[in-house]
């Protein structure tokens, strides 16, 4: 009984993390991505761009850009508007201006896999076949599986005007390029240099060094294994040295027509589906 009032009292009070129940305002722009897709990368970039004369890092990232699952209720209503919300979330109605950020699935296996090493979910030796297993089957995350959680969004949203889809893969490749995108949908002027700058600030050379420096002091990180990072190769394609055929097999028979909407070629075509079944229902449910 004491638990249940202390803790209704801390829902009253607003000192509660609202997570997928946060109170969103007209202007609040989604940052949304499955787990391990570029996610805290996008943060630094925006943040970047937006903030910088804040010089933003790993102590102050979920307070530029906020993470409602790190900040209490009352917090977040604080925050200067317009708000830019990072969130794993699938499809919510009330989150109406989205950047989504996507990964080829087979990349987002391996880093996850990495990841529950660092937070000592899996040992060191446990079985990425395994783990595969349980990613594709939806349960290594609270958000579903990839396939789960990213079709929600396109299903619903792709096409929509106030939808920015943008591929990890592109951001990597030319990164000035995709970070224009995100300002243009934000309504932001930015210059060459801004945008420079911003990207110069944000790489993964600086990531890890700000990450060595403030670990202990990031929600994310500081009751994690410190001798795993959690910046680690911020590279496309490892998937292809990581993970044995069947494990690539099982995502791509999951996703596979998901993935080619997206534009990520298959190893093996095994699907029962007719190739771009997936994006004829994207656009007949946007027409």
């Amino acid at each position: 009984m004491g638990i249940k009032l202390v803790s209704g009292a801390s829902r009253a009070l607003g000192l509660h993390c609202p997570g997928r129940d946060l109170d969103v305002f007209p202007d609040d722009v989604f940052l949304v991505s499955y787990p391990k897709s570029g996610n805290t990368w996008t943060r630094f970039l925006i943040a970047n761009l937006l903030y910088p004369e804040r010089n933003p890092d790993f102590t102050n990232i979920n307070e530029l850009i906020p993470d409602p699952e790190a900040l209490s209720k009352r917090h977040l209503a604080r925050l200067q508007r317009p708000r830019v919300i990072k969130t794993h979330q699938y499809y919510h109605p009330n989150y109406k201006n989205i950047i989504c950020i996507v990964r080829d699935p087979r990349d987002v296996a391996v880093s996850e896999y990495h990841f529950h090493r660092k937070r000592r979910v899996y040992a060191d030796n446990f079985p990425i076949e395994e783990h595969v297993r349980r990613f594709v089957a939806g349960e290594s995350t609270l958000y579903g599986s990839w396939g789960e959680n990213i079709a929600s969004w396109l299903a619903t949203r792709a096409g929509t005007p106030r939808f920015l889809l943008l591929r990890y893969e592109d951001m990597i490749e030319n990164t000035v390029r995709e970070l224009r995108k995100i300002a243009g949908f934000m309504g932001i002027e930015a210059s060459v240099e801004r945008l420079t700058s911003a990207v110069e600030r944000s790489t993964a050379d600086n990531m890890r060094k700000l990450e060595k420096e403030q670990a202990l002091a990031w929600s994310s990180t500081k009751e994690t294994r410190q001798d795993i990072p959690f910046v680690r190769a911020a590279k496309a394609g490892g998937w292809r040295n990581e993970l044995p055929t069947g494990a690539v097999s099982q995502i791509e028979d999951a996703w596979g027509e998901v993935m080619e909407y997206l534009g990520y070629e298959l190893a093996g075509r095994s699907q029962s589906a007719p190739k771009g079944a997936f994006g004829s229902l994207i656009a007949s449910n946007s027409a």
